[in-house]
């Protein structure tokens, strides 16, 4: 790969999945401008500057998706992007249209409309399984791939805002790729588990996390669909340098439901207070990364990442 395609940009770059794949792309000798919000705050972004290779090939940018210029000064001069930035929404939501959906659609289209400006060669946008999975109308015997998309009525009706905001987020990025001014590869990733290198504790590990400490007497029994944070990274990687890829890819490993992971947990960590009790099985429809695996990606085995998962929550004093 030539000097100038090995140059990228990460947005969000101090989060769960963009510090594992910016710690990727560095070892694999990208230069790497990654977008945060704040540059200042050293505490927050060290585990960024303690990577291997960030004081020569790593630039942090201060930037907020809704500021259209910033963005467009952290992706000039570079041969891809990868966008993975969501927005930080506000403790007291009043209005999820304002607030939550509105930002991350407009935050996903300036990235976009910087990308065409400055010329990037192809954008990976990280979406979410949610914006799959969503959907009452898929046919329950049928495995769920890339031509299902979640229903936003369905969503609304049930308020999942998250997961409306990454499918309208998602679709706009779709669109704009089949106009075909920009190569534009969306990833939609499950459950993400695996080792933390931020300092601060994100949502996905947070269901782990909950089933090891909280001591729960009754606990719903629901499907959960999981892969390793670095196995994405990988897939993100993946995307971006196989010529052949279009359109979206699945990124899960492991189905598995919430009972018979606190099984799996149990089994190798007895000592903590998981849930007693678990409620009826929730009807489970599997989700194919067939697609992805077409590519040559591979993923690691649950418990290896269950085992990673909890060492390193031990070594930080979380649990």
């Amino acid at each position: 790969m030539a000097e100038e395609q090995k140059r990228v940009c990460v947005t969000g770059a101090g989060g769960f999945i963009a510090s594992w794949l910016v710690k990727l792309l560095l070892a694999r000798g990208y230069q790497v401008h990654g977008t945060i919000r704040d540059p200042g705050d050293v505490k927050k972004n060290a585990h960024l500057f303690e990577l291997d290779g960030a004081s020569e090939n790593l630039r942090l940018f201060k930037a907020e998706l809704l500021d259209y210029d910033s963005l467009l000064r952290a992706i000039k001069g570079c041969a891809g992007v990868f966008h993975l930035a969501s927005p930080v929404y506000p403790p007291n939501v009043v209005d999820q249209e304002v607030d939550v959906i509105e930002p991350a659609v407009k935050g996903t289209v300036n990235v976009l409309n910087a990308c065409v400006e400055a010329k990037v060669k192809r954008v990976i946008v990280v979406s979410s399984a949610a914006a799959v999975a969503n959907n009452p109308n898929w046919p329950k015997d049928r495995v769920m791939d890339e031509t299902c998309w979640s229903d936003n009525d369905f969503q609304r009706k049930n308020e999942r805002w998250y997961a409306i905001s990454k499918t309208l987020s998602e679709s706009k990025a779709v669109e704009f790729g089949k106009k075909g001014i920009l190569d534009v590869v969306t990833v939609c990733p499950t459950v993400c588990l695996g080792p933390i290198l931020q300092s601060t504790i994100n949502s996905s590990s947070e269901v782990l996390i909950n089933l090891l400490k909280e001591g729960e007497e009754e606990r719903e029994n629901m499907l959960r669909r999981i892969v390793d944070v670095r196995d994405v990274a990988d897939a993100l990687l993946l995307t971006y340098e196989e010529p052949e890829c279009e359109g979206r890819y699945i990124c899960t490993a492991h189905m598995v439901m919430t009972r018979d992971l606190v099984e799996k947990l149990k089994s190798m960590y007895p000592g903590y207070s998981y849930p007693k009790r678990f409620g009826a099985a929730e009807d489970a429809q599997k989700m194919s990364s067939e697609k992805l695996q077409k590519l040559g990606w591979k993923y690691r085995p649950l418990e290896e990442t269950l085992m990673d998962s909890v060492q390193c929550y031990q070594q930080s004093g979380i649990v």
